[in-house]
């Protein structure tokens, strides 16, 4: 697991911070993450074992037995390692390791799991003690084994595998794990897979509503039935047609970035989607409602990915200093940080409706030439709020004044009066009621008053305690066992 130094090229800078990148770029961005799930799993080793953890000889058997099955199936290993939740696991036992919080899983016994996925997958001859945690064994990237009578924690199974498939054993009872890992069996729930087909593109998927590590949110759904699968299918299938027929960049750069799909609760009203810097690759969502409801989605979030890995490398802001924003997007304040990503997100969520707006017709030709002006006027107020905030570093100064050049070069462009009505009404509502809920003794006149790009709304400061950490991934050391 040899890793070099990622540095992000100028050149690679400026196209991203336009909006873009392509595949090969974010192919590399995908990259820069393995190297980082690569360092926090050498990290929870070397911490368990600094650390004197009880389950450190554990840890280092499973360590030294993914190393032997990289040997003979590096790509089986890779595919492991570079699975979403890993990244969250590994993460939080390294924190939980340096005494930070901890919760159920992340612990260094988890490195087995990684091991035994690995072992599946390439059908690796071993035998490997897994733990139980909360009466059940996750594989990453495959599913889980539950078996009635475990404990709920701190007991383990043994895993065989070998070229006839693989089994799980606990106290004479047995788990055969199917010759197709993502399809359920007794004792086995597998995670579905989704793919769709345009041309020459493929995009293939996940459902991970099982793993405990696949999305640090706080509305994470339960398992959806093969029913509601299904669905997700088909609108995956019309959702691809449409992204590579209108949006091919985008489509190439979901491609190379987007490997999961994780169900997240329904909201009373809309959709709710999510990415995390702890889970690359992955995309929290509640059921789309249709395959355009889906391409857009996935154009938004595919936006955060990019800038949650350049994060990783680059630092775009200084640690908030507790004063928050208004963004036109959401309901609450947002610190710099935050409304970075936000105006991130919603340039290519402009970008989309800059495209789309001309593959629609009557009302849904209206609609998606608002969606292009609202956006593209809120992107633009919101950079220039950013670039006088103070709270971005010199390079994240170059990569937001990247970004209101992106969005100005689509000031001129036309829009029907009948959307530019639409927008400024859906703007100005938003406005209206953030202020309400926020401010509810204060008078609207004030923010709106219009300028060229008819915005209402203003920079709010507002005080808060609150402060945000971050783990320093780059000092960690891959010393020698």
């Amino acid at each position: 697991m040899m890793l070099g130094r990622h540095k992000i090229a100028e050149e690679t800078f400026v196209s991203l911070a336009a909006g873009g990148g392509g595949s090969s770029v974010v192919q590399y961005l995908a990259d820069v993450e393995y190297s980082k799930h690569v360092l926090l799993v050498r990290g929870v080793m070397d911490a368990s074992r600094q650390s004197g953890h009880p389950q450190n000889g554990l840890a280092r058997r499973a360590y030294e037995l993914l190393a032997s099955i990289q040997e003979q199936a590096p790509d089986d290993v890779d595919t492991v390692l570079r699975y979403p939740s890993v990244g969250a696991w590994a993460g939080r036992t390294v924190l939980a390791l340096w005494g930070g919080e901890s919760r159920a899983g992340a612990e260094p016994a988890g490195l087995a799991m990684l091991a035994a996925a690995a072992a599946v997958r390439s059908r690796f001859s071993c035998a490997i003690e897994v733990p139980v945690v909360e009466g059940v064994i996750t594989l990453p990237s495959l599913g889980q084994v539950f078996i009635p009578g475990l404990a709920a924690h701190s007991d383990v199974a043994q895993l065989r595998s070998g070229p006839n498939g693989a089994e799980v054993v606990s106290r004479g009872r047995f788990v055969q794990i199917p010759e197709d890992p993502h399809l359920d069996a007794p004792g086995w729930r597998g995670l579905r897979r989704l793919d769709a087909q345009s041309g020459s593109k493929t995009i293939r998927l996940l459902i991970d509503d099982l793993d405990p590590f696949r999305m640090p949110a706080p509305s994470l759904g339960t398992r959806i039935t093969a029913g509601e699968a299904e669905r997700w299918q088909l609108n995956l299938h019309q959702a691809w047609e449409l992204l590579v027929r209108h949006h091919h960049i985008t489509a190439d750069e979901i491609l190379a970035c987007v490997k999961v799909l994780t169900p997240l609760a329904a909201p009373s009203h809309g959709q709710v989607s999510a990415t995390s810097r702890e889970t690359f690759g992955c995309v929290g969502l509640s059921c789309p409602a249709d395959p355009l409801t889906l391409a857009v989605t996935l154009a938004h979030e595919v936006q955060h990915a990019k800038l949650s890995a350049l994060l990783d490398v680059v630092t775009l802001t200084h640690p908030d200093d507790g004063r928050l924003y208004y963004a036109p997007w959401r309901d609450d304040p947002r610190p710099v940080s935050a409304l970075l990503q936000g105006t991130y997100a919603y340039l290519g969520v402009t970008g989309f409706w800059r495209r789309q707006r001309h593959a629609e017709v009557g009302t849904d030709g209206v609609r998606a030439h608002a969606e292009f002006a609202r956006w593209r006027s809120a992107v633009s107020a919101v950079a220039e709020t950013l670039l006088a905030s103070g709270g971005l570093t010199s390079r994240g100064e170059t990569f937001v004044a990247g970004m209101a050049a992106a969005v100005r070069d689509w000031r001129d462009e036309t829009v029907p009066e009948e959307a530019m009505a639409l927008a400024r009404r859906d703007a100005r509502l938003h406005v209206e009621r953030w202020h309400l809920q926020h401010h509810p003794t204060a008078s609207t006149d004030g923010p709106a008053e219009q300028s060229e790009l008819d915005r209402w709304w203003v920079e709010v400061e507002v005080k808060t305690l609150t402060k945000r950490g971050c783990l320093r991934v780059w000092m960690l050391r891959a010393e020698s066992a």
